[in-house]
């Protein structure tokens, strides 16, 4: 009868043992400490992923405790990321960006964060309302004008010049005014200092809700152009199993946006998208609600508009150096958070 149950119960711990081998190797690897990542970016609408990843606790599902640290402008964020004082950057892919990148610092364009597609609000041309209601409703129409921009070799430099150019002009038909930040373009635009300028959501929305300001034509409509985008710095991309479950949190969260902003498949969920951009835009629910940008399902990058993008700075003199895009690029971390 002992004999029996020492059978039995040698059987029952060999089976226990074996199962949790079984359930230890099926488990992605995670450590039980959580990890700092410091994170630079800008209160707008196609941060939306990273809004979503934070307030819903996904990057701590990983184990990671993001550090947010806000910019007012794309500029900054990419030499803070290349230089290191923060691990991942946030915001839209400028000339400064690719220079440095020509010049020898590493700094990888990882993921997606925003894109003009048409159909979506994201960046537009606007004018004061005055000018749009004297007939100032055309791109050609603002030759001549004086119009705001962040800073020279910016997105919004980049998207002016672009769509220029696709409308037979050039630069050198408008009165650039670089003005540093966001708020000094709208504060310039509201008081009639400036003629027009680009800007992006949640702003576009805020500036025609406020009534001094009207959209000429958003950029999506006139050029495809990745935006903005993920960068990781040079230290962070060294740490591989900590750069992958960054952006598995983050996948997860542009799946989120995607299913149900762009493919509406929850209104109910939709609504709770809308109250968390509001939260970290600062902006009203119903300026939110009128601007959602596209945003990439896996936070796939339009890499073809890189090499676009180069081009065009290289022509335009803002860019020096014999720059790749498969130099800056690096999806790896992104396809394997997609396999996981």
């Amino acid at each position: 009868m002992i004999k029996k149950f020492l059978i039995i119960l040698t059987t029952l711990t060999l089976v226990i043992s074996l199962a949790g081998c079984g359930t230890k190797a099926n488990t992605p690897s995670t450590p039980k400490e959580k990890t700092k990542v410091s994170l630079a970016l800008l209160r707008l609408t196609s941060s939306a992923p990273l809004f979503i990843a934070m307030e819903k606790g996904y990057f701590a599902e990983e184990n990671i405790d993001i550090s947010p640290e806000w910019f007012d402008a794309a500029q900054p964020i990419a030499v803070a990321t290349a230089s290191g004082k923060v691990d991942v950057g946030a915001t839209g892919i400028t000339a400064s960006l690719y220079n440095m990148a020509a010049a020898g610092q590493k700094i990888a364009i990882v993921a997606d964060k925003g894109r003009e597609e048409k159909g979506f609000s994201s960046s537009a041309l606007l004018v004061t309302k005055p000018l749009y209601d004297s007939g100032v409703n055309s791109v050609p129409a603002i030759k001549g004008k004086r119009i705001g921009i962040t800073q020279k070799g910016s997105t919004f430099h980049y998207m002016l010049g672009r769509i220029l150019e696709v409308n037979g002009l050039s630069l050198n038909d408008v009165e650039l005014v670089p003005l540093g930040k966001l708020s000094a373009i709208m504060a310039a635009l509201q008081s009639g200092q400036i003629d027009g300028c680009i800007l992006n959501e949640p702003n576009i929305t805020k500036v025609e809700t406020a009534g001094y300001g009207k959209t000429v034509v958003q950029i999506g409509e006139l050029i495809p152009y990745q935006t903005s985008g993920l960068f990781f710095s040079s230290s962070f991309t060294q740490k591989q199993d900590l750069a992958v479950r960054f952006m598995r949190a983050y996948v997860k969260a542009c799946n989120y946006y995607y299913d149900n902003v762009i493919k509406n498949t929850s209104p109910e969920k939709k609504a709770e998208i809308i109250k968390i951009i509001s939260k970290y835009t600062n902006a009203p629910e119903n300026d939110v609600k009128l601007g959602l940008p596209y945003i990439d399902r896996n936070g796939e990058l339009l890499t073809s508009d890189i090499k676009t993008q180069i081009d065009w700075y290289r022509d335009h003199d803002m860019l020096k150096g014999n720059l790749q895009a498969e130099q800056i690029v690096n999806t790896t971390f992104l396809e394997k958070a997609l396999k996981k």
